[in-house]
């Protein structure tokens, strides 16, 4: 098997964390004058189409060509000279080639378990997606790393689909979910084993697969993914050897995204977005240079960090990241602030992996450790609901740090504790109907193409009408695991109706949606920086997820 080799990368330290951040400063990809003449120009309609090029030559001859560029241009290349120069240089090939998974197979036992024929029909289908989404990184990538932006793995893997022609971090958790449904755990097994690899070189989970993923992560869901696995395997001679890693993961939040906050006399430890490189996003360059153009110095760069945090997120862009002067949300994206919030799903989403990695310990026998993760999620419980648990309205919040408030607005993310279980579970039961009422009372119930993102009207991806599917499972299972009566049919309600979008959807394109729109059943959904994506990989696993748990 090919080993990767390491990528260079640039220690740059953080103003107000204990641990150093690893950022990319390939000169190519990353940062520097040819990224930066490259993307301004604009020769392409989106800039990632860029960075995800492949060089022609070695990385030192792109170089030298760009400066014979420049040199004869003086340093003013026009549109098209630029574009001969890209069309000489770089071309467009893909680093991947297919791959069937090993243990695929179109008919698995599920299957035999669903008696409705219209299910089983589209069950079938989305199972038949997974290998036109199977992806192994060529050998050409592994012999030549620097004509890449690529960071090679070195098992295949499941990729979102559409312009997503790479490994993501958060989507990979409902992918998972949708391969162990199929009976796919070897392929699991490797996907894991793919971001073992990542943290053993860089010390945490990328963004994705990209080394201009390198300055931020995603929603802290490997964990989870692990735990699914062992679920499904109960392979513990797997998990004894890489723990170690799994916990350096959760480690890195702790030291690079923890956050202080006071309350009620109180200090309590939660963890934050919080990137700290404030340059624009290389696969997102033209975009946030616009972004950000009203802003001088300190404010720029402030600027970018906040567009970086936001897509650490996975909620690249929102209204919840958005600013007006009074501190109230704004629909303008030039004043996002999203290292101003302490999130709840972030929150919930680090407690649960992190009392999964408690149990993995006791799995294994290690009583010292596990009670000292332990202890740890029952910290950050107590901070959930003393922080970010709003009496009034009964349900959780992101908190303002400047303003030391919550924003009361209504997100799918607000019930995240609750798929979480990060709630004292003698509770469970009120906190179920709550949260049925806050659903009821915001009109949440009304929509039947899923729960919207929010009731905002911003044109960003993350707010209405879009119905994400991570967003669906939150509220159909979360609702299901308070075991409140009314929250359980609530559950069935909403998970029914997701079903019926996706099913929709598919009888009418034959395609599966990155998103879809919660107003009008089966259509996709839209804005943000890029057209509608097809596959799609965390879609197909939730749609198999409530199959299973409806049928």
């Amino acid at each position: 098997m090919k080993q990767p080799i390491y990528i260079l990368l640039a220690i740059v330290c953080c103003h107000h964390a204990k641990a150093k951040v690893l950022d990319c400063d390939n000169p190519v990809y990353c940062q520097g004058q040819l990224l930066d003449v490259v993307q301004r120009s604009n020769v392409y309609n989106d800039s990632k189409k860029f960075v995800d090029m492949v060089q022609k030559n070695s990385q030192n001859i792109t170089l030298d060509h760009f400066q014979e560029l420049l040199a004869h241009t003086n340093n003013s290349p026009t549109h098209d000279e630029i574009l001969n120069f890209l069309n000489e240089n770089f071309e467009s090939a893909t680093e991947l080639e297919s791959w069937t998974p090993g243990d695929y197979v179109e008919n698995p036992d599920f299957l035999n378990t669903i008696n409705d024929t219209k299910v089983k029909e589209f069950a079938q289908a989305l199972v038949k997606i997974w290998p036109t989404l199977g992806r192994k990184v060529k050998d050409s990538v592994f012999e030549e790393q620097d004509r890449h932006s690529f960071i090679p793995v070195p098992n295949g893997f499941i990729i979102p689909g559409g312009r997503f022609a790479e490994i993501y971090y958060w989507d990979t958790y409902w992918i998972i979910k949708g391969l162990i449904i199929s009976g796919m755990t070897e392929t699991v097994r490797g996907i894991l084993e793919n971001f073992i690899s990542l943290i053993q070189r860089f010390g945490f989970i990328p963004n994705g697969s990209r080394i201009y993923y390198l300055n931020r992560s995603q929603p802290p869901l490997f964990s989870a993914m692990v735990g699914l696995y062992i679920k499904a395997t109960n392979n513990i001679t797997w998990l004894e050897k890489h723990i170690d890693t799994i916990e350096q993961e959760l480690n890195w939040w702790l030291e690079n995204r923890s956050v202080t906050v006071e309350r009620s006399g109180k200090s309590y430890k939660l963890v934050q977005y919080n990137v700290k490189i404030g340059t624009p996003r290389p696969e997102s360059y033209s975009e946030d240079i616009e972004t950000c153009k009203t802003f001088d110095n300190d404010q720029k760069e402030a600027c970018y960090r906040n567009l970086k945090s936001a897509a650490e997120s996975g909620w690249d862009f929102s209204s919840r990241w958005f600013f007006n002067p009074d501190g109230s949300i704004g629909t303008n994206i030039t004043f996002i602030n999203t290292t101003r919030l302490v999130p709840v799903d972030l929150n919930a989403f680090f407690c649960r992996s992190i009392r999964e990695l408690s149990n993995f310990y006791r799995i294994i026998g290690n009583t010292n450790k596990s009670n000292e993760w332990g202890n740890i999620e029952k910290q950050l419980m107590q901070a959930i609901q003393d922080v970010l648990y709003n009496k009034e309205d009964k349900i959780w919040y992101d908190w303002d740090i400047d303003l030391s408030q919550h924003r009361k607005e209504f997100f799918g993310s607000n019930l995240a504790p609750l798929w979480a279980e990060a709630f004292d579970p003698q509770n469970k039961d009120e906190y179920g109907s709550n949260a049925v009422d806050y659903l009821e009372k915001n009109g949440i119930d009304a929509f039947l193409g899923g729960t919207p993102t929010s009731l905002i009207h911003s044109g960003q991806q993350w707010d209405f009408p879009n119905a994400w599917p991570p967003l669906q499972e939150i509220v159909v299972l979360g609702l299901k695991y308070t075991g409140n009566d009314r929250a359980i049919q609530a559950s069935k309600m909403y998970a029914e109706r997701t079903l019926t979008a996706y099913m929709t959807g598919y009888d009418n394109a034959q395609e599966m949606f990155e998103k879809y729109d919660a107003v009008n059943v089966g259509e996709f959904g839209g804005g943000g920086e890029y057209i509608v994506q097809f596959g799609f990989g965390w879609t197909n696993g939730i749609a198999l997820s409530l199959i299973e748990l409806l049928y």
